[in-house]
């Protein structure tokens, strides 16, 4: 899927795992284009200056910031930071483009690389130095259109993870805390690793509000009241290749890949075998003949099938091959199928074998994987579900249920100081037991999300209801758990 390059925390995307991603963007593009977003590019540097004027966004990323400090051998006048995010790039140029309410609603999107020079350890997809991701940015006349858009681009968030990626997700607000720098809030969805038992952030779809038009002086003039000015509404959204990192840890297993259908670069792999010493050459031509029939039947069924033909390796190896590469579907041919006119068909996720008649394969195979997408949604879900525990109290066991792996749900003041607590003690707690995981070294638990899903057995009872961790009333039932 990928490989090492010789600049720390970067990676080389191979063809296996870019056509994930292709597949990601062709979706996720159909869907905000049906919405009226539309595509653009901007350029990858940014001035000081730009980048200094929001003070709050700037904060939050200046220690990940990579900056060009010459060009050749002289040094420029001024450092350019490489983008770590695009609102300081794009909104000088909203500012000159939006000048009546006429020219709202503006919504852009780009795909494009980013640079974030985080100094944590760097895994692959999941924390890299520069990674791909799309980023919608757009403007509004009204707070009530930006919200409804938030919540839009969120769903289509849920969609490319549970409908493309077979990764179930729960979709929420970040606490205050944990929410967009510079943004007047954060919508999020979060998905779980259950072999570390760790959550982690999927997609963010934040709501600027108007911090950013004051910033950049993004206004139009309000058409109720002539001759006023009023500032735009604005939100930014992004996925990124993490998206694969996540995909990967869901469903592997000890054989390898185990890749969705929707988003596999080969769905159908067709492996000859029976092949032996005594075969004849007319015997052996019979069955790669059967063989590339049945990928011709694949393809104007919309199936993206390949026939492994090299005659320099044995089945059991082409097995191992495309198992380990996480095939959804391995069908296999020799003299008993070819006579009865039939594949050995075997699936990938779970090891299922059977006989698949040839002539009905046009149809037996898309609805075979359909089939497999959804058994893998509900298996990963299930998984996730169960390692998902409602807790009242702190003391009932918080750090002990971590440990084991899960995430929990609790009531909640949402009170930043109260969050903070939280993952003190609980950080305190874990190191005094087991050592932290290298790869994700925080043991205090933070807020994950504020599920907008609340619980309807016991929700919480305004003014009554007693937050999990301290003496003040709960507001939500709120998603904890350590991060990556």
């Amino acid at each position: 899927m990928m490989d090492y390059y010789d600049v720390s925390g970067c990676y080389i995307l191979r063809p296996w795992s870019f056509k994930i991603w292709a597949e990601i963007k062709k979706f996720f593009t159909a869907e905000i284009e049906e919405l009226g977003v539309e595509e653009c590019y901007f350029p990858m540097f940014v001035s000081a200056k730009a980048l200094n004027l929001e003070k709050d966004h700037v904060e939050g990323f200046a220690p990940e910031v990579a900056w060009v400090t010459k060009a050749g051998q002289s040094d420029l006048a001024e450092p350019i930071a490489v983008r770590p995010t695009s609102e300081t790039i794009m909104y000088p140029a909203y500012a000159k483009w939006i000048q009546s309410h006429r020219d709202l609603p503006l919504r852009l999107n780009q795909w494009c690389n980013v640079v974030r020079w985080e100094f944590k350890n760097p895994q692959p997809f999941l924390r890299t130095r520069e990674f791909l991701w799309q980023e919608g940015h757009t403007a509004f006349a009204t707070k009530e259109e930006s919200d409804k858009e938030v919540r839009e681009i969120l769903e289509l968030y849920r969609r490319v993870y549970e409908e493309v990626l077979a990764v179930p997700v729960v979709p929420g607000k970040k606490s205050e805390n944990e929410k967009f720098a510079g943004g007047l809030y954060t919508t999020t969805v979060e998905g779980f690793i259950p072999t570390t038992g760790r959550a982690i952030q999927g997609a963010t779809s934040h709501s600027l509000g108007q911090n950013f038009a004051k910033m950049f002086e993004i206004t139009v003039e309000d058409p109720e009241k002539r001759g006023q000015k009023s500032f735009v509404w604005q939100n930014s959204w992004g996925l990124t290749t993490r998206t694969i990192g996540v995909m990967v840890m869901v469903h592997g297993d000890d054989k390898g890949l185990v890749l969705p259908p929707r988003c596999a670069n080969i769905q159908v792999v067709v492996v000859p075998v029976g092949i032996t010493a005594k075969t004849t050459p007319e015997e052996e031509a019979k069955i790669y003949a059967y063989v590339e029939d049945i990928v011709k039947i694949c393809k104007p069924a919309g199936v993206r099938a390949k026939a492994d033909l090299r005659d320099t390796y044995t089945p059991g190896y082409k097995f191992n091959h495309w198992e380990m590469r996480g095939v959804p579907i391995r069908l296999e041919v020799g003299p008993k199928d070819i006579a009865k006119n039939e594949v050995r068909c075997v699936i990938r996720h779970n090891g299922v074998a059977s006989q698949l008649p040839r002539d009905n394969l046009k149809k037996s195979l898309p609805q075979l994987l359909n089939q497999i997408q959804n058994d893998m949604f509900t298996k990963a879900k299930a998984e996730r579900d169960s390692h998902l525990i409602r807790m009242e109290r702190f003391e009932d066991g918080f750090v002990e249920t971590l440990d084991k792996k899960n995430m929990i749900l609790a009531p909640w003041c949402e009170r930043v100081a109260c969050e903070k607590e939280v993952k003190d003690r609980s950080a305190k707690i874990a190191l005094a037991g087991e050592a932290a995981d290298e790869k994700a070294p925080s043991m205090g638990a933070k807020t994950l999300c504020i599920p907008f899903t609340q619980p309807t057995e016991n929700p919480i009872k305004p003014g009554v209801t007693k937050c999990f961790a301290c003496e003040h009333k709960a507001v939500s039932y709120t998603m904890w758990g350590r991060s990556y």
